[in-house]
């Protein structure tokens, strides 16, 4: 059996999608291969309390957690750099998550010193616009070392055909394999009771609800979505907007100020991240979904609310569209206006908005799960381990 070694610098929840990513995917594939996850105790400004550097038995994978140093999304941990450097030559493959991040580029540099193969994920992060966000320090982070160990890396595993383009477009001539996100179907056969969600936010109670579900983030086009609420609002003053993510780079009160701009703050609810039958539970009470963002690298949210069989409202920056082809949601431009304008159709034309909402059930359900991507990101793993060519999956679409 093959044994593989994911290496990620956080699992912390205030970092988002990349973390249930990783965590989803580890369950699903490590029934099929041996797994080890390593990562550090980082979570935000706070810590992680689980024990470190000691094996911890997950279903069907173990991981281990390593002291870390942070600050928001720069973590460092020399344990980690300590076991790795001593173990890695016991896996046959070693499989990273994230770039822009020290941890991993020296976690690369000891894979090539101990000649084992490795794969990328860079979950978004080479995205035209998330290379444009902090500019120059990604142009010179990027020149003096990632570029190099992407051009070694086996294979760069991306999220959408968009970001297989960006990379080839950076010119990098390794193998890109499009193995997108996923979910568990039977986790949305059967919603929670919203009561749950409204016993816990009463003044969204008798609202038309629409989510929001995701960081609080600038890249998330919270400033397009602000005067888009405003103008749906207007029309349909029963509509109340639930934003719903956590805030790990104090990013709140900008977030609030658009709101606040646009003159509809009154009818916004900042929830902050909702986990587990709360969040599922927003998902049944909600009755729009909305996703204003700039760059996604596939984003898990929207997943999850087309899913739920809410009426969806994506950017062209959600880089999904896979679903407007599937006429499961409305994919609009990155203007303020298209929000509007889809998110008042979906309401002016309720019959119309329930039949795509009940297209984006089948289509997510049939053709992103995570059975799905395990088994194509072990064929992966296998053509790199017998020193095979590799699946052709860059022109993939998500269908089957």
């Amino acid at each position: 059996m093959m044994k593989i070694l994911w290496i990620t610098p956080y699992l912390g929840s205030s970092y988002g999608g990349t973390t249930q990513v990783v965590l989803e995917l580890a369950k699903t594939l490590g029934g099929n291969i041996h797994l080890d996850l390593i990562t550090t105790d980082a979570n935000g400004s706070d810590k992680l309390a689980y024990p470190l550097e000691l094996w911890i038995d997950r279903e069907n994978y173990r991981i281990q957690y390593f002291p870390s140093w942070h600050r928001n999304d720069l973590i460092f941990s020399p344990s980690l750099i300590n076991w790795l450097f001593n173990h890695v030559s016991s896996y046959d493959i070693v499989h990273t998550h994230t770039i822009f991040a020290p941890l991993i580029s020296i976690s690369h540099r000891i894979c090539k010193a101990k000649n084992i193969p490795y794969i990328m994920t860079p979950h978004g992060m080479l995205e035209p616009w998330a290379l444009a966000y902090k500019a120059w320090k990604k142009r010179i982070y990027y020149t003096l070392w990632e570029k190099f160990f992407l051009q070694q890396a086996s294979a760069i595993q991306v999220l959408a055909q968009s970001e297989a383009n960006s990379i080839k477009s950076l010119g990098l001539n390794q193998p890109v394999v499009v193995i997108p996100n996923g979910i568990h179907p039977d986790e949305f056969q059967s919603l929670p009771n919203p009561e749950i969600f409204y016993q816990n936010f009463p003044n969204t109670r008798n609202k038309t609800i629409i989510l929001f579900l995701g960081r609080i983030d600038p890249k998330k086009g919270l400033d397009l979505l602000a005067p888009a609420f405003a103008k749906v609002h207007n029309h349909f003053p029963q509509t109340h907007l639930i934003v719903a993510g956590p805030d790990n780079i104090g990013f709140l009160s900008t977030a609030r100020s658009y709101f606040a701009k646009a003159g509809c703050i009154d009818e916004v609810t900042f929830t902050g991240m909702l986990t587990d039958s709360l969040k599922y539970s927003a998902l049944a009470a909600a009755s729009l979904y909305v996703a204003p963002s700039y760059s996604e690298g596939f984003s898990m949210s929207v997943l999850e609310g087309m899913a739920s069989g809410l009426p969806s409202i994506i950017t062209t920056g959600c880089n999904f569209p896979e679903a407007a082809h599937a006429k499961a949601a409305y994919v609009v431009s990155l203007d303020s206006d298209a929000i509007a304008n889809a998110l008042l159709e979906s309401l002016k034309n309720p019959q119309q908005a329930k039949e795509m909402g009940n297209r984006a059930i089948n289509f997510i359900c049939q053709n992103y799960t995570w059975e799905q991507a395990a088994k194509r990101l072990i064929e992966v793993y296998t053509a790199i381990a017998e020193s095979k060519p590799l699946p052709d999956y860059l022109n993939y679409t998500g269908l089957t």
